[in-house]
């Protein structure tokens, strides 16, 4: 697998996105995730992460997108959020990414007020809508697990019962190992995911909290989760996810070191060479 960076890691730093892309090239990574909205870039910011990553010979793998609005209960922003993800489909298309990373957030008000099954059903039928899209565009849709308790798709269980419901081949999983440990989920349980998913994220945690730490900061067994990643052969990329750096004037040291650390575990793994 291809060892990849989010470029939102750069965000605290200041720089413009240029050197963001520059640095993530330099530091050693073999490709690049990008996070960009694009209802908010303009065509000169679209045009720079297309070009700059081209000549840095970068390949983007994946586009990140949150989109909590497709299990809205109005239709209207369900309409939107179908457009918005229509056009992040677009964007890789344009960008010759392999997937959409999808969040699609939390069932609202404690469960109280509208049936979870119906804000269920609600994500299911819209994500159906959003893969066959992104299958005309010859594109994946990879959703991510999230380690919340009211989150839609939470546990390996949920993860497997919603694409098989979507029941489309362009609708996929991510594995976020750091969310697997918060949300109790022992390596082993990552078979379940076999010919399910196609792309990998990796950071470290406390174990009790979200952290996107570079690995080794926290307490995450990571051997374990990447030896039962490796036997899906899954031949998309695994991509570092970073917060906020305690010192953002030295956050090329942050992501130099999460590059190593992930780095020498992909190797250990047999993930890359």
């Amino acid at each position: 697998m291809k060892l990849g960076l989010i470029n939102s890691a750069w965000a605290q730093a200041g720089r413009d996105t240029a050197w963001g892309i520059q640095k993530t090239k330099e530091i050693g990574f073999d490709c690049i995730d990008i996070f960009a909205d694009p209802l908010d870039i303009d065509a000169r910011e679209r045009k720079l992460i297309r070009d700059e990553c081209r000549r840095c010979d970068l390949p983007i793998v994946s586009i990140c997108c949150v989109a909590a609005g497709l299990i809205d209960f109005n239709p209207s922003v369900q309409r939107f959020h179908l457009d918005r993800c229509k056009a992040y489909l677009d964007l890789c298309c344009e960008y010759e990414a392999e997937n959409l990373l999808l969040v699609i957030g939390e069932y609202i008000w404690q469960q109280e007020v509208i049936p979870p099954a119906e804000q269920w059903a609600t994500g299911v039928e819209n994500c159906r809508t959003l893969a066959a899209y992104a299958d005309g565009l010859g594109l994946k849709i990879a959703l991510e697990l999230e380690p919340f308790k009211l989150s839609l798709v939470n546990d390996v269980d949920s993860m497997v019962r919603f694409i098989d419901e979507v029941d489309h081949p362009a609708f996929k999983a991510n594995i976020d190992i750091s969310h697997l440990l918060l949300s109790s989920v022992q390596p082993e349980q990552v078979a379940r995911l076999s010919g399910k998913a196609i792309h990998v994220h990796i950071s470290d945690c406390d174990g009790r909290v979200h952290g996107d730490l570079p690995p080794g900061r926290g307490v995450v067994d990571f051997p374990p989760y990447l030896n039962e990643i490796a036997k899906l052969q899954i031949e998309g990329a695994v991509s570092i996810e970073l917060e906020y750096s305690p010192d953002p004037d030295n956050i090329e040291a942050w992501v130099q070191e999460a590059y190593s650390t992930t780095a020498a575990l992909m190797k250990q793994a047999g993930l890359r060479g």
